[in-house]
């Protein structure tokens, strides 16, 4: 993270906090011994769930030390995004953890959340008064609002998943006023900007602040969003 960050300095980058399932961590070396069997780990405990979880928190504390350290050597462009946030008061906890180990957000240290469950869509307001940014995942938030398991083949031969869905685009788009409306920004991975330009041109025209694609369609994208806000531009012109 160093590397990266001395690399670019000082344009940020924006370190993912640990977001391994509890099926993911049994797998590790001595990981059964520790991790609960859950029927559906996809749900369970993940994310800010474990940072504040007592049996997880002395871990969650060692990332957080860990970012701390590229700050006091001067990387103050290396700011952090909490995974898979059910509620405000998760938020609010993991905020305090990171102030007692040195880590306050403000203007050298920003806090990001991954808005990718419909309670981050429905209280975006909520959640961007206490962070700075979002990071919408469109892969979680499409299996989270169409209530699809998105490794089913039955159901993705079936053509329920998709991203495109009226109501995942209903989600991104109150996630995207509800930040703008408290000043935070708005970013999207997932597969659907690099697949679908109809699905890049819906995140363009309602503002989207950053678009995270496939490397091999980066020129393609870049060219397609010129193109629509070129759209945007005369579309209001023409009506005054």
């Amino acid at each position: 993270i160093g590397m990266v960050a001395r690399a670019i300095y000082p344009k940020p980058v924006v370190v993912r906090l640990s977001d391994f399932k509890t099926n993911e961590y049994a797998k590790l070396e001595g990981g059964e011994k520790y991790e609960p069997i859950e029927a559906n780990p996809m749900l369970g405990w993940r994310g800010a769930s474990r940072y504040i979880s007592p049996t997880f928190e002395p871990a969650f504390r060692l990332e957080v030390r860990a970012i701390k350290r590229l700050h006091d050597q001067g990387l103050n462009n290396v700011w952090v995004m909490i995974p898979f946030v059910r509620t405000i008061w998760e938020v609010k906890r993991v905020l305090e953890i990171m102030k007692e180990e040195g880590l306050e957000r403000g203007k050298n240290f920003k806090v990001w959340v991954m808005a990718e469950i419909p309670s981050n869509a429905l209280l975006a307001e909520e959640f961007a008064e206490l962070v700075d940014g979002f990071s919408i995942g469109s892969n979680d938030l499409t299996q989270l609002v169409l209530g699809v398991d998105r490794d089913s083949e039955v159901l993705g031969r079936a053509g329920y998943f998709d991203e495109r869905d009226p109501a995942v685009l209903k989600a991104i788009k109150l996630i995207i006023e509800g930040a703008h409306k408290k000043g935070a920004t708005v970013s999207i991975c997932g597969q659907a900007p690099s697949v679908y330009p109809e699905f890049t041109e819906f995140l363009v025209r309602n503002g989207i602040d950053s678009i995270s694609v496939n490397p091999d369609v980066v020129v393609a994208t870049r060219r397609l969003v010129a193109r629509v806000e070129r759209r945007i531009m005369l579309e209001k012109a023409l009506n005054g």
